[in-house]
C-alpha cells in the first residue's frame, strides 16, 4: 500500500516553517498589543491630533428657542398694547395715595410677622410639651385656625362686637373690674391685626416645631447631663441651631403674607389693593391700577428675598465656614477681573472652586517617596 501526498508545482519554494502564519493571532484580532509593542493610538500626538465632538443638545435648544420667543411676544405686546396706558401707570405709581398704601401694608406684615411667630413659637413648644394638657390645646389651635379661611377670620373678628359689646377684666366667672366697649379697644386696624396674627400663629408653630425636632437629641441630653436650665437650654442650644431649618419656611411664610394682607380690602382698611380698587373704581383705568399693584408687590417680595438670603446666609456661619460668594461679590469679582484683563493681565484673584486645586498643583511634580 502506497501513500499519496499533495506535490508542490514545479518552481514553487518549499514552505519556510519560520515564516509568520497568514492568519493574525487572537491578540491581532483583538486589538491589544503584543508584549514589548506600542499601539500608535495611545500616544501623546496621536491623542492630541483626535478631534473632539461636543455632544449636541437639539431639544434643549429646541426649548430654549421656544422660551426666547415667548418671551419675544410677550415684551412686544407690554411695548404696543396700548390697554397697558403706561402713562397712567407713570402718574400713579409713586402718588401720594399709593405710598400711603404701601406703608399701610407693610405695617400690617411686621405687626402679624412679629406677633404670630412669637405666638407660633410658644405653640410650637406647647405641642412639645410631656403636659398632654398644653398639647392638646395646641393641636387644637392649630387644627382650627389652619382649617378656617383667613377672610373668614378677619370678617370674624372685624364683627367682634356684634358677640362682645364690652370686654372687662376680673374674677372668671366672677365679678368684672374693669370694662371697655370693643368697638373703641378694637378698631379696624387692630381687628386685621388681631386675624392676621391668629392666623399666622398656626402656620409659624409648625414651621418651628420642624426646626426643633430636626436637631440632634443628643446635645440637649448633653446640655441635661451638665445641669443647663430648661429655658436656657431653649434660647442658647436650641433655637440658634434650629434656625437653619426654620428661616427657609419662614421666610417664605412671610413673603405670603405679605401678599395675604390684600385680603383685608374686606374691611375698607387703605392697603395697597384696596386703594388700587379705589382709583380704578373712581377713574376706570383697570389695568394700569392693577399693574401698578403688581409692580409694587414684586418690589416688596423682592426686598424680603434678598434679606432672607442674606440672614440665611448668617445662621448658616456655623455649618460652612467658607460660604458661597453672594451676588454683590461675584459682580464685583467679574468686574475685577474684565480690568485684569484689559490691562493685558491675568485675574487678581481665581474663583474660589479653583483654588483648592491650585493649592494642590506643586503636589505634581513633587517627588515620590520610598513609601516609608
Amino acid at each position: 500500500m502506497t501513500t499519496t501526498t499533495d506535490a508542490a508545482p514545479p518552481g514553487a519554494n518549499p514552505p519556510d516553517a519560520t515564516a509568520p502564519s497568514a492568519d493574525p493571532p487572537d491578540t491581532a484580532r483583538s486589538g491589544t498589543p503584543a508584549p514589548g509593542t506600542a499601539s500608535p493610538d495611545t500616544t501623546p500626538d496621536a491623542t492630541a491630533a483626535l478631534k473632539i465632538v461636543p455632544a449636541r443638545h437639539y431639544a434643549r435648544w429646541t426649548a430654549a428657542v421656544a422660551v426666547l420667543v415667548l418671551l419675544a411676544q410677550f415684551a412686544h405686546g407690554l411695548a404696543t398694547n396700548p390697554v397697558w396706558e403706561w402713562g397712567v401707570f407713570r402718574d400713579y405709581v409713586l402718588s401720594e395715595t399709593i405710598v400711603q398704601a404701601v406703608w399701610v401694608t407693610l405695617q400690617l406684615t411686621a405687626y402679624a410677622s412679629v406677633l404670630g411667630f412669637l405666638l407660633g413659637t410658644v405653640l410650637a413648644f406647647m405641642r412639645l410639651s410631656r403636659s398632654p394638657v398644653l398639647q392638646t390645646v395646641a393641636w387644637t389651635y392649630i387644627w382650627i385656625f389652619r382649617s378656617i379661611p383667613m377672610i373668614v377670620q378677619l370678617v370674624f373678628w372685624f364683627n367682634l362686637s356684634a358677640l362682645y359689646q364690652e370686654l372687662g377684666v376680673g374674677i372668671p366667672f366672677g365679678p368684672v373690674f374693669w370694662s371697655v366697649d370693643s368697638n373703641s379697644l378694637i378698631g379696624t386696624i387692630g381687628a386685621a391685626v388681631i386675624g392676621l396674627t391668629l392666623h399666622q400663629a398656626a402656620y409659624a408653630a409648625e414651621i418651628v416645631r420642624g426646626g426643633v425636632i430636626s436637631l440632634d437629641q443628643g446635645q440637649l441630653e448633653a446640655a441635661a447631663a451638665l445641669g443647663i436650665p430648661r429655658l436656657r437650654q431653649i434660647r442658647r442650644i436650641v433655637l440658634p441651631q434650629a434656625m437653619r431649618a426654620i428661616l427657609p419656611t419662614a421666610g417664605n411664610e412671610i413673603i405670603g403674607l405679605l401678599k395675604g394682607t390684600s385680603v383685608v380690602y374686606v374691611m375698607s382698611i387703605g392697603e395697597l389693593f384696596y386703594q388700587a380698587q379705589v382709583i380704578y373704581g373712581r377713574t376706570g383705568r383697570v389695568i394700569p391700577m392693577l399693574l401698578v399693584a403688581t409692580a409694587w408687590y414684586v418690589v416688596l417680595t423682592s426686598v424680603l428675598s434678598v434679606a432672607q438670603y442674606y440672614v440665611e446666609r448668617r445662621y448658616a456661619r456655623g455649618a460652612d465656614r467658607t460660604p458661597p460668594p453672594t451676588p454683590l461679590q461675584r459682580a464685583r469679582r467679574f468686574l475685577r477681573d474684565l480690568r485684569a484683563e484689559a490691562a493685558g493681565g491675568r485675574p487678581a484673584v481665581p474663583p474660589k472652586s479653583l483654588r483648592p486645586l491650585q493649592a494642590l498643583k506643586p503636589l505634581e511634580n513633587a517627588p515620590v517617596g520610598d513609601g516609608r
